[in-house]
């Protein structure tokens, strides 16, 4: 199983379309807080419908927390100041691919610790300066999931 994860999420409806984009391809998704909403049925409802019972949303306190809920294991790092190109990047059952906020991004600590394997980018136009972030998650968890044959998806 992959995992998702959000660090500090601030916008109900693009962690409502993750949460229910993770309800179908059997993701995990990890919240790291504080979130920029409360995480009420009413705040996600309209785009994550009754998918989240469907998915396991785990929250975590701080990134630190995550780590050990996830021990032994380091993450993909997904920025627009990544190095290294999605297509390049070579994944694998049970990786983590971690997702910064809408308006900041991932802290620069977060990008350059010893348990990020590496920073990967979504390939866009020059002049662009980010894509959504439910659609960037949407974009990256397909490339892994291909690569990996779309475990347990028909």
């Amino acid at each position: 199983m992959l995992h998702i994860v959000l660090y500090q999420p601030e916008i109900p409806p693009n962690t409502g379309n993750i949460i229910r984009l993770c309800a179908n391809t059997g993701t995990a998704l990890h919240l790291i807080h504080p979130l920029g909403f409360e995480m009420t049925k009413k705040s996600l409802r309209r785009a994550s419908l009754d998918y989240s019972e469907l998915t396991k949303v785990l929250d975590h306190t701080n990134l630190e927390e995550m780590k050990k809920h996830l021990p032994n294991k380091k993450y993909y790092a997904v920025s627009t100041k990544g190095g290294t190109p999605l297509y390049k990047t070579r994944f694998n059952k049970g990786d983590i691919l971690l997702f910064g906020n809408e308006t900041k991004g991932l802290p620069q600590k977060v990008l350059s610790s010893e348990d990020c394997l590496d920073v990967i980018r979504i390939p866009m136009a020059h002049d662009s300066r980010s894509i959504n972030l439910s659609n960037a998650v949407a974009i990256v968890l397909f490339e892994a999931l291909r690569q990996l044959n779309y475990p347990r998806m028909a």
